[in-house]
């Protein structure tokens, strides 16, 4: 897809020593928020944990006990993903598509004993397909089945943390929602260096600074990471869409 054009407002423009020394006042409240954010992970860190529920989902082979999940591994991070029954692909959950569709590489999670994997509201037919269609590589699951037990009555469009004893008792140790699943979401933090941040309507930029006209997560009809794949047109939707 193109990228849209714009005249935009520009920030002022100064010599480079009033420069560096403007970038240094903001370097001190960055660096104070980065000791407040590690001092939050300490805490998180030190919460006590729950007895996870012992629920299965619905997985390529079938029912799946939680502890499977984990494929072996200390600790399971799961996403709670909302699904929109009888909906196509494009109208499946454009939050959950922008949240999940940043995880593709998992390397440095299994290098720390982490298994990252989604648990989805809908089917697993589904569901299934529509993770096929967009290319992710991580495990995907329905919890549409599970017993009610396993989301707590929170609704989906959650992380959950897990992490099981050498006894193979599963427990769970944290979970977050909101702009709490903005852990996920590398694009955000990389707009937040930019000047122009995510162009959003609810961020405090000068006046003039462009703003995403319409939905910030859809480009023309479809959550946005779906225009990179295969079989998506401008014209109409993916072949693979039901």
């Amino acid at each position: 897809m193109a990228t849209p054009t714009f005249r935009a407002a520009l920030p002022p423009i100064v010599d480079r020593e009033t420069w560096l020394r403007e970038r240094d006042h903001l370097l001190a409240r960055e660096k104070a928020h980065t000791r407040e954010g590690d001092a939050i992970a300490a805490a998180r860190r030190r919460l006590p944990m729950t007895p996870a529920p012992p629920v299965t989902v619905q997985g390529p082979g079938g029912e799946t006990p939680l502890l499977e999940v984990f494929e072996g591994r200390r600790m399971l991070m799961a996403y709670f993903h909302m699904w929109h029954d009888g909906k196509p692909f494009e109208d499946q959950c454009e939050g959950c598509t922008f949240a999940t569709c940043h995880l593709e590489m998992r390397d440095y999670l299994h290098a720390r004993d982490v298994t990252y994997a989604v648990f989805c509201q809908g089917p697993y037919a589904d569901s299934a397909a529509f993770a096929e269609f967009m290319g992710y590589p991580f495990p995907w699951y329905s919890a549409r089945d599970s017993d009610p037990a396993l989301a707590d009555g929170r609704d989906f469009g959650f992380i959950a943390c897990y992490l099981r004893d050498d006894d193979d008792r599963v427990y769970e140790t944290y979970w977050t929602t909101g702009r709490g699943v903005e852990a996920l979401t590398t694009s955000y933090h990389a707009l937040d260096l930019t000047v122009y941040g995510r162009q959003e309507n609810w961020e405090d930029s000068p006046e003039g600074w462009p703003k995403v006209s319409g939905h910030p997560w859809r480009l023309d009809g479809r959550p946005v990471a779906q225009w990179s794949r295969p079989g998506v047109t401008a014209t109409g939707a993916s072949c693979c869409a039901k």
